[in-house]
């Protein structure tokens, strides 16, 4: 097992792979820079996809 580290900052994030463990589109966060990625792995090589837009929050109405 290894963790993954993000793409940017290359600090270590919450989620750990396993060598038989196969990613598509995951969405990995990042606590240090606190930043959304877009990831694939397959036989513990990660390709970065891109970089999540977080949407504005929306104000929700109670009717």
């Amino acid at each position: 097992m290894e963790w993954i580290l993000c793409p940017e900052c290359r600090g270590k994030t919450r989620t750990q792979i396993r060598e038989d463990t196969v990613l598509k589109n995951f969405p990995l966060f990042c606590p240090k820079c606190k930043k959304t990625f877009l990831i694939s792995a397959r036989n513990c090589a990660i390709e970065w996809i891109g970089q999540m837009e977080r949407p504005d929050a929306e104000t929700q109405s109670c009717s």
